[in-house]
């Protein structure tokens, strides 16, 4: 298929910012009056699931938070596309099934972006082969970016049987159930927009625990969301709640009398993530067998996200004290790239061009004349800050903001913008928000010490009139790049601070240099050994794909790609029930 090769989104382009924000209030909103999961299940009555406990063994892949730039996107699905990975000098077949763990796309669902994001790449990376009589099974869960639309792309490519690449879709709603060799369940969950589980997708996961598990039942549970991490951040997120309910109540069937004490034996081996893009791995502390395994692996194709952030030991199931085992990039590796935030005028034109033009316009509100007949400009060309006239200069802005409330308004606006802005939800509340105001502040007094600035050189150093059209052009020059480069910085210091200090701001900060390295995805093995989990992870992605087919048939060569797993291979031994 022809599709356009896209860089990673710059999440920090204003009107990128202003179009994801409406679909998410508008997603937030109608979704709790449209939940597309409730037709879906009023379209297809039927409790099924998928069967491959005939096999032996079953190989299965996991990738999360795939559709973004191309250059990691097409690296990962070039790598999924192979019969087989060499890992430490054994070869590792390519899954029998893949498993996508939410956000298939980004920034927003549209076609056009699931076509360049994700079906280009991956039809390019593994095209179809009629005839194939072994092709491997996809199956999806959405995540917030998929459900910006309430779903209704999603469904259209994944739930309609059709093929991507020479994976062949095969699920009808957006959550689903595996059955695996060896009483071995892939159980994936659809939580929407950080809501409720809706009831008819309780009803039919409940329906599979009651009638299909057995006393020997392992389940790995697959989520759209690190639950478990947001608590960590954030003692009143909801999500872990919601998640350690599903499995109390409705697998575990505590209450229910049907099947509570048949299924009181059973086993979450391991719960499966993305939406943090990095690889982090939580493991019960002092646990003999390694269960539950909470692993994030959203390392799919979008920016990286840090990992230093993540707390050494968090709360996992029922209370039970986890250890941060690994991660990928390493927690100093996290830190060094987080400066990078120090660049944030070179990785975000546009923002620096926004603030620039939003301090012209504010210059341009506060130029009507004061009453003694001059304007703003031409008050505090006559001050000499550095002279010692430091009370005059804040006598005038005073003077003629009291003048002009419409930039007074702009003042208010910008500061009470950025401090809106500020990471309250996690760590030390109290320093965010003092963190954030001064933020604001220092955006307020760049603006006006820049306005002093400008007026003392053109108009008085320079001898320029204040409605000379050469003054006029070079003040609007000056303060656009000069207020925006200036601003710019200081927005990036805030976030380097932010993210290395105070630990929070963990998307802004990462996403603002979009760095398309450290990707990562899992290879697992179900046998009756037990289940093996290959963390496959790649420190930095090919960007010289060259697409040597045609338009309307892309293949793309490019350099090497390096990859090695990321710590040992994770084997989590089969029980015998007495």
């Amino acid at each position: 298929m022809k599709f356009d090769k896209q860089p990673m989104v710059n999440w920090y382009d204003p009107k990128q910012l202003a179009f994801t924000a409406v679909k998410t209030v508008l997603s937030s909103v109608f979704g709790n009056f449209a939940d597309r999961r409730e037709l879906q299940a009023a379209l297809d009555k039927e409790t099924k699931f998928f069967d491959y406990s005939h096999k032996e063994e079953l190989w299965l892949d996991f990738i999360s938070d795939l559709g973004d730039g191309f250059n990691p996107t097409y690296t990962l699905a070039e790598l999924l596309s192979r019969d087989a990975l060499t890992l430490r000098g054994k070869s590792i077949k390519r899954g029998d099934v893949l498993i996508m763990g939410g956000d298939e796309v980004y920034p927003t669902p549209e076609k056009i972006e699931y076509d360049n994001r994700l079906r280009g790449p991956f039809n390019a990376a593994f095209p179809k082969k009629e005839g194939d009589m072994d092709r491997p099974d996809l199956f999806a869960i959405p995540g917030n970016h998929d459900w910006y639309d309430g779903l209704t792309n999603f469904l259209r490519l994944f739930s309609q049987k059709r093929s991507l690449g020479n994976w062949q879709t095969r699920q009808s709603r957006s959550y689903f159930a595996l059955k695996l060799p060896h009483d071995y369940w892939i159980i994936a969950i659809d939580v929407q927009l950080n809501a409720d589980i809706d009831y008819p997708q309780i009803c039919y996961f409940k329906e599979i625990a009651e009638r299909h598990f057995n006393e020997r039942s392992k389940i790995v549970l697959c989520t759209s969301e690190p639950s478990w991490v947001y608590k960590s951040f954030d003692p009143k997120s909801e999500s872990f709640d919601r998640l350690q309910f599903f499995i109390t109540r409705v697998l575990f069937g505590k209450g229910e009398k049907g099947y509570e004490e048949k299924n009181k034996t059973i086993k979450i081996k391991a719960i499966l993530t993305g939406d943090l893009h990095h690889y982090a791995r939580y493991e019960p502390k002092g646990s003999p067998d390694g269960t539950c395994q909470l692993i994030t692996a959203g390392g799919g194709g979008a920016f990286m996200h840090p990992t230093h952030t993540l707390k050494q030991q968090i709360s996992g199931l029922d209370g039970e004290t986890a250890e941060l085992k690994k991660v990928f990039p390493s927690k100093k590796t996290s830190v060094s790239l987080s400066f990078l935030n120090l660049l944030f005028p070179y990785f975000s034109l546009t923002m620096l061009f926004f603030f620039g033009i939003f301090h012209v316009f504010t210059s341009w509100v506060l130029q009507t004349k004061l009453d003694a007949g001059v304007s703003l400009m031409e008050k505090l060309s006559k001050v000499d800050v550095f002279g010692g006239q430091v009370v005059d200069f804040f006598y005038a802005i005073i003077q003629g903001l009291s003048h002009h409330p419409g930039a007074l308004f702009l003042n208010l606006l910008l500061f009470i913008g950025i401090v809106l802005f500020s990471d309250v939800k996690s760590g030390a509340k109290n320093w965010n928000y003092l963190a954030g105001l001064v933020h604001g502040l220092l955006h307020l007094i760049n603006f006006y010490v820049l306005l002093w600035l400008f007026s003392r050189i053109n108009l008085f150093q320079l001898g320029l009139g204040i409605n000379d059209p050469k003054q006029i052009l070079l003040f609007v020059v000056e303060m656009v790049l000069a207020g925006g480069i200036i601003s710019a910085i200081l927005f990036g210091l805030y976030l380097t601070f932010s993210v290395v200090v105070l630990k929070n701001h963990i998307t802004e900060a990462s996403s603002s240099y979009r760095h398309e390295g450290y990707k990562n995805f899992l290879r697992i093995s179900v046998s009756q050994e037990g289940l093996t989990i290959f963390p496959v992870g790649l420190k930095k992605v090919p960007s010289n794909w060259e697409n040597v087919g045609s338009e309307e048939e892309p293949r793309f060569e490019g350099g090497d790609i390096q990859y090695d797993l990321i710590e040992d291979p994770i084997f989590i031994k089969n029980e015998k029930i007495s």
